[in-house]
């Protein structure tokens, strides 16, 4: 595992986060003072999302052909671009004109974990994703209280310095971060240079076992999305409890999920198999939004979200990882990139979806559907991902990979 260059890239990573979760809590606001129906900011809160779920796959793909480096350049920059252009906004249509090009070029986490691929052996990889997540993790946790603390000088000023935060990552990346993709990795995908299409993307998809990951991805990502977009109205509504609060909640959930990410899943995946801890992370959440669903109290909320925040600090990560292993080395950033827009298509269904359950058939009903959701996929987990051909292959080449290092 190169070190250096990890945690070049988990910086690089970090920075980036802070810089969108300086503006993300404010935009509701930012959008109200241009008289923004509750409709249009829905849609201006879901542009982001719909952009990523279309950019994130070609950033992916691109950064297979043309270099890792190139295409994190070119991403920041157009964050860049799109926070300057929310700074100066005098009119709605800018604040939409940002959040796209900024959705649609801010697909780079797929790019970072595609660098972190290929500076990681397969033994090491779900620790450094690992460590990838939790730098994304922090940053969400310190942004949105700093633009919080900075909007009282008014709603331009966190997006101006989120703004200056991509231009400190344009320059790490450019005097700072070497290009992952080494002359000799280079040349050995130079015969198996990957397609840039749509139908290559789809193939990852129809493949048994990675096929089954992102598969998972969706029917996974999509409970979990509906409890982190629908949160704060279940918790006025059930304990009626306000935007302090429940942000102190989610930031333990946060908290919980950094450390998860940052230190227990390299503890994890060296003692267990990633094909035994999918399923029984699936499990885990499964029982722990039930859980959420069924609370009776604040106290009892707690308890019940703390298996929520470690099943999936757990399952985002090593779905990652054993992507990658799936895979051949010229795919891995088209395959997270595929990934990372089943995860934006999550994040566009959910808050309608929850909204709808919540509305309709009370607090209980969102946390109820998701626990029968990864009910039914844990199932699926235990019968087309466990002790999968494949997995068994990826855990051999581990094994061979670690035996080699010894001698």
């Amino acid at each position: 595992m190169d070190n250096k260059r990890l945690f070049s890239v988990i910086f690089v990573v970090f920075v980036d986060l802070l810089g969108f979760g300086l503006i993300l809590p404010l935009l509701p606001y930012y959008a109200e003072t241009f008289a923004a129906s509750e409709f249009t900011t829905g849609l201006l809160v879901a542009s982001y999302a719909a952009m990523q779920l279309i950019g994130a796959p070609i950033l992916g793909r691109l950064s297979d052909r043309f270099g890792r480096r190139p295409i994190l350049l070119l991403s920041i920059f157009g964050t860049f671009l799109g926070f300057l252009l929310l700074g100066f906004a005098n009119a709605l249509w800018m604040l939409f004109a940002s959040r796209i090009i900024d959705g649609f070029t801010g697909g780079n986490l797929s790019v970072a974990q595609a660098y972190i691929s290929d500076v990681t052996d397969e033994k090491n990889r779900s620790k450094g994703l690992g460590l990838v997540g939790a730098a994304f993790g922090i940053g969400f946790i310190i942004g949105p209280v700093t633009g919080g603390f900075l909007s009282q000088w008014g709603y331009a000023v966190p997006a101006f310095l989120a703004a200056a935060l991509a231009f400190i990552n344009l320059g790490l990346i450019a005097f700072w971060l070497p290009e992952s993709l080494t002359p000799e990795k280079r040349a050995a995908m130079t015969e198996k240079k990957p397609a840039f299409s749509l139908s290559a993307l789809g193939t990852a998809l129809k493949r048994p076992f990675s096929g089954s990951l992102l598969i998972t991805r969706f029917f996974f990502g999509l409970p979990f999305a509906i409890f982190q977009t629908i949160f704060s109205l279940y918790a006025l509504k059930k304990f009626e409890l306000g935007a302090q609060e429940t942000g102190l909640i989610l930031t333990y959930v946060g908290v919980l999920s950094v450390f998860v990410q940052g230190f227990l899943i390299g503890k994890l995946t060296q003692r267990y198999r990633e094909d035994i801890l999918i399923p029984i992370s699936v499990v885990v959440m499964a029982f722990s939004l039930l859980g959420w669903a069924l609370a009776s109290s604040v106290f009892w909320l707690m308890v019940v979200l703390t298996p929520t925040a470690i099943a999936g600090g757990l399952l985002n990560t090593i779905l990652a990882s054993t992507l990658t292993k799936a895979v051949e080395p010229q795919e891995i950033g088209g395959i997270l990139g595929l990934s990372a827009a089943i995860e934006s298509l999550t994040r566009v269904i959910a808050p309608t979806l929850g909204g709808a359950l919540l509305g309709w058939a009370g607090t209980a009903a969102p946390g109820v559907f998701s626990a029968a959701m990864l009910a039914l996929l844990s199932f699926y987990v235990w019968r087309v991902i466990y002790d999968h051909p494949i997995a068994a292959e990826i855990r051999a080449k581990s094994a061979s990979a670690t035996s080699g290092l010894s001698h």
